[in-house]
């Protein structure tokens, strides 16, 4: 699974040398929400725990599905609800890395305020 808008931002070659922020801008150093390593990992673990709710919510409807069926149904046999589970878990990451359900915009607006676009 590929998620392309949410690669991680590259470094800079002289990251340690200090750089004073342009006029206007906050100073990285003072909030660390402006730093670009901190909101790379902030936006990565947002898009997880967006997957990890999806996931779960998948698994759920799964579970009630499979509680109503019928014995011989497909629902019911353990090969197919393996298949199904890898399937959900695919459908997951794929809607996270979307940001469908807008969860992890929604972290991410409490996380990183300073790095949101202004409109």
């Amino acid at each position: 699974m590929k998620i392309e808008q949410n690669q991680p931002l590259p470094l800079q070659a002289d990251a340690h040398v200090p750089v004073a922020p342009a006029a206007g801008q906050a100073d990285p150093a003072s909030d660390p929400a402006l730093d670009p390593v901190y909101v790379a990992k902030a936006t990565k673990a947002a898009v997880e725990f967006e997957r990890f709710f999806i996931s779960h919510m998948l698994k759920e409807m799964r579970s009630s599905t499979r509680a109503m069926a019928a014995e011989d149904s497909v629902f019911n046999n353990r090969v197919n609800q393996d298949m199904q589970d890898m399937a959900d878990d695919l459908l997951a990451g794929n809607m996270a890395g979307r940001r469908a359900f807008g969860i992890a915009d929604a972290i991410l607006r409490q996380l990183v305020p300073a790095a949101q676009p202004k409109k």
